[in-house]
């Protein structure tokens, strides 16, 4: 068999020069897909829903409805982050997850505490529940998720180093 032919031990390693990232500790792999495509549908379900609020219907809740684009802003950019992966795209999930739980808790506070100023819902509205309390416990699992995978891409990294 030639050195054509045969199977190379590692991947490749990418043309800008850095280490091949661990298996172990890709963003959007195992439960990570999962977090992929639950974030993948939230950002069509809230970019659809607050594009025709904000074109139909703007002056009715104005608030709520801007409120339910920047819940679906801040989908897409965990959705592309997930989808990209590498350390750059963790780093920006791991603070749009955390704005994300920041918004949905001060949002899902004021829906309780002052009603008026939320005439119609948002997607965060009262924690997420008209989507199943989805939109509170996705940016908590994607919090735990990120830790949980750069851990083990830290400890993948030796072992591929001393494998070489």
């Amino acid at each position: 068999m030639s050195a054509a032919q045969k199977a190379p031990d590692a991947p490749p390693a990418p043309a800008d020069g850095t280490a091949p990232q661990a298996e172990a500790g890709r963003i959007g792999t195992g439960p990570g897909r999962l977090l992929l495509s639950l974030y993948g549908v939230f950002t069509v379900a809230a970019l659809s829903r607050s594009i025709v609020q904000l074109s139909t219907k703007f002056h009715e809740a104005p608030l709520a409805y801007v409120l339910s684009g920047v819940a679906g802003v801040v989908y897409a950019v965990i959705t592309f982050a997930l989808w990209r992966g590498g350390e750059a795209a963790r780093k920006v999930a791991l603070v749009s997850c955390s704005a994300e739980l920041v918004g949905v808790v001060t949002v899902g506070i004021l829906t309780i505490v002052d009603s008026s100023a939320f005439p119609d819902q948002t997607v965060w509205s009262d924690f997420g529940i008209g989507y199943v309390f989805l939109p509170v416990l996705l940016p908590v699992s994607g919090l735990l998720w990120l830790r949980r995978s750069a851990r083990s891409g830290r400890e993948a990294l030796p072992q591929q180093a001393g494998g070489e």
